[in-house]
C-alpha cells in the first residue's frame, strides 16, 4: 500500500558523513534539524508558558492521544479546533499513539490483535484502542506529525513475545493508513519495533519504507537496554530509513545520548528528562549536571551555568534556586525554563555546526567538556568511529575508556551507572514516562 507524501525533509542543509542538519516543513511551523521536543503530555509543559516556550526557541511540542482522550477528552478539543488552538501554540505539535502505555500501563491493558483495552487511570472504565481509534482521534486533534499505534514491549524483554510485537507493528500500520481522514495536513510517522534484534529490525524498516510514510521513528528504546546495544540499533536503522525522511528516536533526551544519535544520522527526539528531573533539583550543564539541593549550593553565588545565556541564569543565582528547590514549586518552574533552554541551545548548536562544516570540532569539544580526563565512555568512542568522526583528541587511549558509564562512585549495576552518570534513578521508559 502506497501513502501520500506530505512530510519531507524539505532541504538537507548540510552533512557530515552520517550527520545531517535540515529544514523540515509542517503545517505549523518551519524547524530546523536536529531538534528535541519537550513533552506536553496532556497540551501543557508544566511551569511554563507557551510565550516562554516560543522565547527558548521551542518549535515543537508532543501530546499523548490517551492521555488528551482521557482529559480533557477530543471531544472538546475537536469543539476548540484542534489542539493548537485549545492550548494557543502557534508552532508545531506531534502526538504519541498511546501504543508506549502498553508499557507504563501493563497492568491495566490487554493487548489483542484488535488493538489494546486500557483501564482508565481517572475512572476505571475501560477504553478500547485499536488502530483506527487511535487515528481518529489523531485526527480530530490535528496535530502536525501523528505516530501510528505499535505494539511496544519493554527491550529487556527477549524471547517470541518481541517478534509478535513488529508483527503486529506492521499490520497495524496499514489499519493505520487506510483510517487516516486528514493526510494533506497531519503526517503519519510509522514505528520501528523489533526489540534489539538485528533481523527483526531490518524486517520491520524494510516494510514501513515500503509503506512510503511521511516520516519514520525508531521504536524500542530508553527502556534499559545497554547503551553498546542502543547505539548499534540506532545506527542500524539510519542507515536503512529513506534520506530525504525525517527519523526520530523516540524517548530519548540525554544530551550525549542526542549527540551520538545527531552523528549517526537521527534528526528528532524527545523526553520528559529536562522537565522532570527538576523535582529533584537538577540542572542541565555543559560539565553533565548540577544538584541544586546539595548542600554545597547554598552559598554558591554563581548562576547555574556560567556560559548559558538564559533567562534564569542571568537573574538568579544557585543559592536562591537551592532555597527554592527544597521548599517552593518555583524552584522547578525556573529549572524548567534552563534545562529546556539548554536542550534547544544544544539543538541550535548541532544544527549550526553541520552547516558550518564544524561538527567534529563541535563533538571533541562537548566530550572535552563532559569528560575532561579523557575517559569518554567506550560506547560513545564505537558510535563515533561508525560516525566517521574522529574523537582522539579528546578520547584518552583505553582501556581508560571504560565499558559504558564507569566511575568509582557508581555502582556495578549497568543501569544504576546510567542513572547516577546523569543524576536520576529513573532511566527507564515505564518509570520515566508514565505520563508520556
Amino acid at each position: 500500500m502506497k501513502f501520500l507524501l506530505l512530510c519531507l525533509l524539505s532541504q538537507i542543509l548540510g552533512r557530515f558523513n552520517r550527520a545531517r542538519a535540515a529544514q523540515l516543513t509542517l503545517p505549523h511551523f518551519v524547524c530546523q534539524t536536529p531538534l528535541f521536543m519537550p513533552v506536553g503530555t496532556q497540551g501543557t509543559i508544566k511551569g511554563l508558558t507557551n510565550n516562554e516556550l516560543e522565547r527558548i526557541g521551542c518549535q515543537i511540542i508532543l501530546g499523548n492521544t490517551y492521555h488528551l482522550a482521557l482529559r480533557p477528552t477530543f471531544e472538546l478539543l475537536e469543539e476548540a479546533g484542534g489542539l493548537h488552538n485549545f492550548m494557543n501554540w502557534p508552532r508545531a505539535m506531534l502526538t504519541d499513539s498511546g501504543g508506549f502505555q502498553m508499557v507504563s500501563l501493563l497492568h491495566l491493558a490487554d493487548i489483542t490483535e484488535e488493538g489494546v483495552t486500557f483501564q482508565s487511570p481517572v475512572d476505571g472504565k475501560l477504553m478500547l484502542l485499536t488502530p483506527e481509534e487511535s487515528i481518529h482521534i489523531h485526527n480530530r486533534i490535528r496535530a502536525d506529525i501523528i505516530m501510528a499505534l505499535d505494539d511496544v514491549v519493554k527491550t529487556t524483554i527477549t524471547g517470541p513475545r518481541i517478534k509478535e510485537a513488529m508483527y503486529r507493528t506492521l499490520r497495524w500500520i496499514h489499519r493505520c493508513i487506510a483510517a487516516h481522514r486528514r493526510p494533506h495536513d497531519q503526517n503519519l510517522f510509522g514505528i520501528v519495533q523489533g526489540g534489539l534484534d538485528p533481523v527483526l529490525k531490518d524486517i520491520c524498516v524494510k516494510s514501513l519504507v515500503d509503506c512510503n510514510l511521511p516520516g519514520y521513528a525508531i521504536g524500542g528504546l530508553a527502556g534499559g537496554e545497554d547503551k553498546d546495544s542502543f547505539w548499534r540499533v540506532v545506527a542500524q536503522c539510519t542507515a536503512a530509513l529513506p534520506e530525504d525522511k525525517p527519523r526520530y528516536v523516540m524517548g530519548v533526551g540525554y544530551p550525549l545520548d542526542i549527540v551520538v544519535c545527531s552523528a549517526l544520522g537521527a534528526d528528532m527526539y524527545d523526553c520528559v528528562y529536562p522537565t522532570r528531573t527538576t523535582c529533584f533539583g537538577t540542572a542541565l550543564i555543559p560539565e553533565r549536571v548540577l544538584k541544586l539541593k546539595h548542600r554545597a549550593m547554598a552559598d554558591d553565588t554563581q548562576p547555574i551555568d556560567p556560559t548559558c545565556p538564559c533567562m534564569v541564569c542571568k537573574n538568579y543565582i544557585r543559592t536562591y534556586i537551592h532555597c527554592l528547590v527544597t521548599k517552593d514549586a518555583m524552584g522547578s518552574q525556573l529549572l524548567s525554563s534552563h534545562n529546556l533552554y539548554y536542550m534547544m541551545r544544544l539543538s541550535r548548536n548541532l544544527h549550526t555546526s553541520i552547516v558550518e562544516g564544524r561538527f567534529p570540532k563541535f563533538v571533541c569539544d562537548f566530550l572535552q567538556t563532559m569528560f575532561p580526563k579523557g575517559d569518554v565512555l567506550e560506547w560513545v568512542c564505537n558510535a563515533m568511529e561508525v560516525a566517521g568522526i574522529d574523537i582522539s583528541s579528546c578520547c584518552a587511549p583505553f582501556p581508560s575508556c571504560q565499558e559504558n558509564y564507569s566511575s568509582d562512585e557508581i555502582g556495578t549495576n549497568r543501569f544504576d551507572k546510567v542513572n547516577a552518570y546523569f543524576g536520576s534513578s529513573m532511566y527507564t521508559r515505564e518509570s520515566f514516562y508514565s505520563t508520556r
